[in-house]
């Protein structure tokens, strides 16, 4: 089998993640990550786990051990981790843990180009986000209250606390930015012209380097 050394993808990862539990199919791996909320925090988008299993297996991560059927339907292949795999998922986990990585996700870029609207169109837009984002930490608290409520140890659903007091973190700091617009602690600019020339940080000689 071929190896790679690039770095897995959070879905190949999520996968192996199952397959330490015991050799799975890919629908089970499909209904299992639904059932437990991974595709929160993991892409899964029709078809691409299929595609992640070929490829995992190609690399040598993951071997096929045997066949299942139910009733009628088509021969589905399952799937177990080789030693390979384990190395492998062992070592990224560590580095993803200890390493900090850029998150390139869209809200910071929304609140740049959000300069550009007119002061209420921009109030508007985050208040709309900050009631989605109300909506959805209430459906976690529901999660987290049961997850509780059944005792499960907390290391089993660490993830999902951990993007939980994300969203509460930035719920809280939306509402903040909604509050000292609207009270006038975060000035908004009558002319906006020039002000992309402004910079947080500078070349290496000590020039401002231009926002785009």
């Amino acid at each position: 089998m071929a190896t790679s050394k690039a770095p897995l993808t959070t879905l190949a990862m999520a996968i192996l993640e199952l397959l330490h539990e015991r050799p799975m199919h890919p629908y089970e791996m499909t209904q299992l990550m639904r059932e437990r909320r991974v595709d929160r925090r993991v892409k899964l988008r029709p078809g691409s786990l299929y595609h992640t299993v070929e490829r995992l297996e190609t690399q040598g991560l993951i071997e096929v051990v045997g066949t299942q059927r139910q009733g009628r339907r088509p021969e589905r292949t399952v799937y177990a981790m080789t030693d390979q795999g384990r190395d492998t998922f062992a070592a990224q986990t560590r580095e993803m843990l200890s390493t900090l990585a850029q998150d390139y996700t869209a809200y910071p870029v929304a609140l740049s180009a959000g300069s550009e609207l007119e002061l209420p169109d921009f109030l508007e837009q985050l208040k709309m986000r900050a009631m989605n984002l109300r909506s959805q930490v209430a459906a976690e608290e529901v999660v987290v209250d049961k997850v509780r409520g059944d005792n499960l140890p907390e290391i089993y659903w660490i993830d999902f606390a951990f993007v939980h007091h994300q969203r509460k973190s930035e719920l809280d700091w939306t509402l903040k930015l909604i509050e000292d617009l609207e009270t006038g602690c975060v000035p908004w600019p009558d002319d906006k012209s020039g002000q992309k020339e402004l910079s947080l940080v500078e070349d290496g000689e000590g020039n401002d380097e231009r926002a785009s």
